[in-house]
């Protein structure tokens, strides 16, 4: 079983998958957006992407609908079978991100909703440096996640990011692409060169 963080345990005690979809459901309800993530990545046109941290698979089900093929992987079992139960004809892998290893290569790789910072500290660098791995030439790693004491900043991420052999392309302040200002939240955008392979 993945090594889960205690801020993963905390969470996971006040909102199950169910809750989680719930939210979700009313903010639909209430007129919101609940497909942000989904438009900014659909934006970049990709034909594939791996939604890494899928939860109960809002995003990636909405990628699919939208005509893209997409994977799904979360390290937490509860949330994958959630996933599963609602698109069986999509793919759930239940894995620690920094352990991930697939064969395929993505023209996106989607960290949404504090997935990085859900990673355990000491697997962070790994995990991202997993998740580019699995990018195509020219592809992006786009990830969003709040800023609070203990969890990573920018520029952490930045460097993880930059060890892995990805390059900085845009930093947002949410998934409908409004200027970064230092706020506590943020979507950062790197992207694999064109011509490179993996690490």
């Amino acid at each position: 079983m993945p090594d889960l963080p205690d801020d993963w345990s905390s969470w996971r005690a006040q909102e199950g998958p169910a809750q989680y979809d719930e939210r979700f459901r009313r903010l639909a309800a209430a007129g919101g957006n609940p497909h942000g993530e989904a438009d900014l990545v659909a934006s970049y046109a990709p034909a594939t992407v791996l939604d890494a941290g899928c939860g109960t698979g809002r995003v990636a089900i909405e990628l699919a609908r939208r005509g893209i093929a997409v994977l799904g992987v979360d390290s937490d079992a509860d949330m994958t079978a959630a996933a599963r139960a609602k698109a069986p004809g999509l793919e759930w892998v239940t894995a620690d991100l920094a352990d991930l290893d697939r064969p395929e290569r993505f023209d996106v790789v989607v960290l949404a909703g504090n997935v990085v910072p859900y990673v355990v500290p000491e697997r962070r660098a790994a995990a991202v440096a997993a998740c580019a791995g699995h990018l195509a030439p020219g592809g992006r790693l786009v990830a969003g996640f709040r800023l609070r004491p203990g969890w990573p900043t920018p520029d952490d991420y930045d460097g993880w990011c930059t060890a892995a052999g990805l390059v900085a392309e845009d930093r947002f302040a949410g998934w409908d692409r409004a200027p970064y200002d230092g706020g506590d939240y943020v979507v950062a955008v790197h992207r694999r060169a064109q011509g490179t392979a993996a690490t």
